[in-house]
C-alpha cells in the first residue's frame, strides 16, 4: 500500500518532511479533482493509513523508554482513528445500501429505450423509493455524525501551550505525537465531511494555523494550514449545504433527478420517450459511486488490521525492553 519507504521516517525530521510531502500531494490532488471526489477521499484515507504506518516505524527506532506516558499517547491517538474508522465505516455502508436500492429503478429500464405509461408509472414509483431511501441516508448519517463525533477529538491544538523543551521530550515524539494528532485531525474532518455527515458553517471553521511556531520544523504546518483553507475555500464558494459531500453521491442524485424530470414531462403529454442516454448516465453514476464505496470499505478493514498489528508491536516492543 504504502508508496514511500519506511526508511524515509526513521528520524523525527524525516517524519516531518513525510508529513509535508504527503500533504502537498494531497492538495495537488484536490486541486485536480471535483470536490470531495471519491478518488480525492481515497488518497486522504491512504495517508491517513501511511502516516500511521510510518508513526509506529518511527515509535520502534528512537529507544523511547518503557513504562512512561508516550506509550499512552500512542494508544490515545490509534484508539481516535479506529474509533472514527468505525464512524466512516458506517456512514459509507448507508451509501451502499442507498445505490443497492436503485437497482430496482435500472432493473425496469433493462434494453428498454422506449417508456409507455403504464411502465412509466412504475418507474417513477421505483425513482422515488430511491429518493426516500437518500433523505433516509442523510437522516441517519446526521444522526451518527452527532451521536460519535463528538467524541473524536476533532480540534487543533495550540502549538504556542508548549514549549521547546515539550516538544523535545521523548527523543522529539513529543512533538511528532503532537503534529500526528493536528495533521490526522484534518484528514478525518474531510473523509467524515466527505462520507458521514458535514455542517459547512461549523465542520471547517477553526482557527488553528493563523500562528506558526518555530519550536520546530513547522512546514508541515504551513500545508496542513494550504489544505485547510483550500477546502474552506471550496465549501464557502460552493455554497455547500449541510449533508455527505462525497462529489459521486450529489452527481447520482442530480441524473435520478433528471431522469424522473423528464419521465414526468412525457407522462403529462401522453408521449412515449427514448430515455436511453440518461439512462446509461445514471447507471454509469451508480457504478462509480458502487466501486469506490467498496474500495474505501476495502481499505477501512485493512487500516483496521493494521492499528491492531501496529498495537501488538508497540507493546511487544515495551514486554522485550
Amino acid at each position: 500500500m504504502m508508496s514511500h519507504s519506511n526508511s524515509t521516517t526513521c528520524s523525527v525530521n524525516g517524519f516531518y518532511n513525510f508529513l509535508t510531502q504527503e500533504l502537498d500531494n494531497l492538495d495537488h490532488l484536490f486541486l485536480s479533482q471535483n470536490f470531495m471526489s471519491i478518488r480525492f477521499l481515497q488518497n486522504v484515507l491512504t495517508s491517513l493509513r501511511s502516516f500511521h504506518s510510518h508513526l509506529t516505524v518511527l515509535v520502534q527506532k528512537l529507544h523511547l523508554p518503557v513504562g512512561e506516558k508516550w506509550v499512552d499517547e500512542y494508544m490515545d491517538e490509534s484508539s481516535r482513528l479506529w474509533e472514527a474508522c468505525h464512524v466512516l465505516k458506517t456512514g459509507v455502508s448507508g451509501i451502499e445500501n442507498y445505490y443497492s436500492s436503485a437497482i430496482n429503478v435500472t432493473n425496469l429500464l433493462h434494453e428498454r429505450p422506449g417508456l409507455n405509461q403504464q411502465l412509466s408509472r412504475r418507474v417513477i414509483r421505483a425513482i422515488n423509493g430511491c429518493q426516500r431511501e437518500m433523505i433516509a441516508l442523510q437522516e441517519d448519517n446526521k444522526i451518527l455524525a452527532e451521536t460519535r463525533m463528538g467524541n473524536l477529538c476533532l480540534k487543533f491544538e495550540e502549538m504556542n501551550v508548549m514549549s521547546e523543551s515539550k516538544f523535545s521530550k521523548y527523543n522529539g515524539f513529543r512533538g511528532v505525537i503532537y503534529a500526528m494528532r493536528n495533521v490526522t485531525t484534518l484528514l478525518l474532518m474531510i473523509l467524515l465531511s466527505g462520507l458521514v455527515y458535514c455542517w459547512p458553517e461549523t465542520s471547517f471553521c477553526q482557527r488553528g494555523y493563523e500562528e506558526i511556531n518555530s519550536v520546530f520544523n513547522s512546514s508541515f504546518m504551513v500545508s496542513t494550514a494550504t489544505l485547510h483553507q483550500r477546502v474552506v475555500n471550496s465549501i464557502n464558494h460552493l455554497e455547500m449545504q449541510p449533508g455527505i459531500l462525497v462529489y459521486e453521491l450529489k452527481r447520482t442524485k442530480f441524473a435520478m433527478d433528471e431522469l424522473k424530470m423528464e419521465i414526468e414531462r412525457a407522462m403529462e403529454y401522453e408521449s412515449e420517450i427514448d430515455v436511453y442516454d440518461k439512462v446509461e448516465n445514471l447507471k454509469s453514476c451508480f457504478g462509480v459511486l458502487q466501486c469506490g464505496s467498496e474500495g474505501i470499505i476495502r481499505q477501512l478493514d485493512d487500516f483496521f488490521d493494521e492499528i491492531v498489528e501496529s498495537r501488538k508491536k508497540v507493546l511487544n516492543m515495551c514486554s522485550h525492553r
